[in-house]
């Protein structure tokens, strides 16, 4: 995105917030945001009344933040002196305009990453049977409430796999790779409207399956609800994406900028399989691996597949 609309404030000046606390909202090409406040302090002061378009990079607010002198006497009074603004709704729009609006914004980023990262493509065909076995006999232990799905099996692998290859869990930022400490898992999720979002999964690899699905849950009914935070889109650090039992057999992802990789997942085909010298039916699944060659190569991209496969091989290890 490059501009948002500032929907409504949920502080007003002389008010105190803490760090995370959600202060206002934005409309984007995506949906309404919440805006957190990034520090703890006093809100002394606004400077974008909702309503207005504000590109992005622009201050909106003054926080002074705990342990601070306070600001001078004329700025105190004029922050004394504004009246509270009130919460608006969300700018109501027509569900094809916002739809075409997210498809333009999809599009625009897509054309970037294509123009400016040099993608590489690597494939490996995953035995699922095992994984697929497992889940069965995990999830009639539980009620349907507590179960498991498919794909949280997917981006556990995944995440696990990321700690012995760094380089594709990182941004290209300034011509160079920079590696990022925690594995935050960007979860593709199609909306109502069309379109897709990917939210970030904080430290997915350090997650039991449970968690991730208790998790991933309240991000997709969040995202439907247009009630996603600003850290949920911009903290992602590696995308994965599962395509479902209704999806194609493969894919090939465009890598979201400035992440260095994207992991898409096709639907499960049962397929013949050599095992111990016979052939027998298989479910199997087709891992893509889309990479920036400025950060790894497909030698490594191999190695990784092969990783994640192996890992879905012992599903109890998840």
């Amino acid at each position: 995105m490059t501009e948002g609309v500032l929907v409504g404030w949920l502080k007003s000046p002389g008010e105190t917030v803490r760090k995370g606390d959600v202060i206002a909202e934005v409309e984007t090409d995506k949906g309404v945001i919440q805006v957190e406040a990034f520090v703890s302090g006093t809100l002394d002061k606004i400077l974008v009344k909702p309503g207005t378009t504000t590109p992005v990079g622009t201050l909106l607010a003054i926080i002074r933040e705990d342990g601070q002198a306070a600001p001078p006497p004329r700025a105190a009074m004029a922050a004394s002196t504004t009246e509270p603004l009130p919460r608006r709704s969300p700018v109501i729009t027509r569900d094809d305009d916002k739809s075409e609006r997210m498809r333009r914004a999809i599009a625009a980023a897509m054309e970037h990453s294509k123009r400016e990262i040099p993608h590489y493509y690597v494939s490996e065909t995953i035995d699922m049977q095992a994984a697929l076995d497992w889940l069965a006999g995990f999830n009639a232990k539980f009620p349907v409430a507590q179960r498991i799905l498919y794909g949280t099996l997917l981006i556990k692998a995944a995440a696990m796999a990321l700690r012995d290859f760094p380089e594709f869990n990182a941004s290209w930022q300034n011509g160079r790779v920079v590696a990022h400490p925690s594995i935050h898992i960007g979860v593709a999720i199609t909306l109502r409207s069309g379109g897709l979002v990917a939210p970030a999964l904080r430290d997915a690899d350090r997650q039991s399956l449970s968690e991730i699905m208790i998790n991933v849950r309240d991000l997709a009914e969040r995202a439907k609800s247009g009630s996603l935070r600003a850290s949920d889109l911009s903290d992602a650090t590696v995308t994965v994406t599962s395509l479902g039992d209704r999806g194609a057999e493969s894919a090939c992802a465009v890598i979201v900028p400035p992440q260095t990789a994207i992991i898409a997942f096709g639907r499960i085909v049962e397929r013949p399989w050599a095992v111990e010298g016979r052939v027998v039916v298989r479910s199997t699944t087709m891992a893509t691996l889309s990479a920036d060659h400025r950060a790894s190569d497909a030698h490594r991209g191999g190695l990784f597949l092969a990783a994640i496969s192996r890992l879905l091989q012992a599903p109890a290890a998840l």
